[in-house]
């Protein structure tokens, strides 16, 4: 039977811990938001456990203190500066997503993600349960286990040796990365506030209370359009949200990168076309029913082997497109317009804005205006709707 490395038993432990709490706490609260609410936490949590591996004791020194099994050799060998150094980044995220989390009052244990009470609705109350059980609570708990994979690679399966070139890039990369996707909450933040201020005669919008780059010249159109444009919401529908990938992913570089296995291999043209060369020529002369699903596994193990690092980053992109689609179902069922800003900007990225200005360009200045009046102009889409 198999068991994991020595080095996860108190990680898996503790998420099982967490798992189970965080459900039951969902069922006696009736709120399913218990992981969002350490979400900010976790990933550091585990990062921090592999990277600071000598610090912990050998035994537990109370319930769920970390610690090092005994079987555990390398944990007495010097900190890992790569290890370090992604934790250090992982702090300042955990620091950015704390401080965004606070001031929305998600903290707040009465507080629940919108999109539960929404799902809720959809369901029967036992398929609801499944989700909360299957999903909510375990597949979001294993996620953010994962996430802390690079660091383990780094610490247990590298050297200890002076960081690289790569380690400075991608430290800058992430830097950069973390102040964009800084930038992107304070503008939802203050356009909220705007939008609040609009709705309710009791609360006033002071431009000079939000960071720099959050400023903007809000108008009552933006508020009656009812989501944010502006900004780098003008070149991403999410830019808070391609920032949170885009972070995990360059996480998960650092190990991949470095010059120690396991990491991408610097293979020849000739011995890359050796490899895919022997895995044709025995696919296309074995017959089908005495292909060795064994070998199959083998040489697809070895081709992946220097990217399984990317597995946490790669399990976060997947949930983030599947909630993100589900977000956005329900705020095109509360703004028509939304759709007009689907059309005109990329969910991820900004490959898709740039592409789409380009083509409403071949189209003629009507269209074009037309279009994004109901974006970024005063026409919020809903009189276009009308005239259409």
């Amino acid at each position: 039977m198999y068991s994991p490395p020595p080095e996860w038993a108190w990680p898996t432990s503790f998420c099982a811990f967490v798992t189970v709490a965080t459900y039951v706490a969902s069922i006696v609260t009736a709120n399913v938001s218990q992981v969002d609410r350490l979400w900010t936490f976790l990933p550091t949590i585990y990062s921090g456990y592999f990277a600071l591996l000598p610090l912990w004791p050998r035994q537990p020194l109370f319930p769920l203190c970390p610690y090092v099994p005994e079987e555990l050799t390398f944990a007495a060998m010097e900190y890992s500066p790569r290890a370090l150094l992604m934790h250090s980044l992982v702090v300042l995220w955990m620091f950015r997503l704390s401080y965004n989390t606070f001031r929305r009052g998600l903290f707040s244990l009465a507080d629940e993600d919108y999109r539960w009470a929404v799902l809720r609705k959809q369901l029967p109350p036992w398929a609801f349960q499944v989700v909360n059980l299957s999903f909510i609570a375990i597949i979001q708990n294993i996620l953010l286990l994962g996430l802390g994979l690079p660091s383990y690679i780094a610490v247990s399966h590298q050297g200890h040796s002076g960081l690289s070139s790569t380690d400075y890039v991608l430290a800058v990369a992430s830097l950069v990365t973390l102040a964009v996707e800084f930038t992107a909450d304070n503008q939802q933040y203050a356009f909220q506030s705007y939008k609040q201020s609009c709705l309710s005669a009791t609360v006033a919008y002071d431009e000079a209370h939000h960071w720099p780059g959050a400023r903007l010249k809000w108008t009552p159109a933006d508020a009656k359009r009812g989501f944010v444009t502006h900004g780098l919401w003008a070149w991403s529908r999410h830019p808070n949200f391609t920032c949170e990938q885009l972070f995990w992913w360059l996480n998960a570089l650092f190990p991949v990168l470095a010059q120690e296995p396991p990491n991408l291999p610097d293979l020849t043209f000739q011995d890359a076309y050796n490899g895919y060369r022997m895995v044709f020529l025995y696919l296309s002369t074995t017959p089908t029913s005495e292909i060795s699903a064994k070998f199959l596994a083998k040489a697809a193990a070895q081709v992946m082997y220097p990217y399984w690092p990317l597995a946490g980053a790669a399990a976060l992109s997947c949930l983030f497109f599947a909630s993100t689609t589900y977000s956005e179902n329900i705020t095109l069922s509360k703004y028509p317009g939304y759709a007009y800003y689907q059309g005109r900007v990329a969910m991820f990225g900004f490959m898709k804005t740039l592409e789409m200005g380009a083509y409403y360009r071949t189209l003629g200045s009507k269209q074009r205006e037309l279009v994004e009046s109901a974006v970024w102009g005063s026409d919020t889409g809903e009189e276009k709707n009308k005239r259409d």
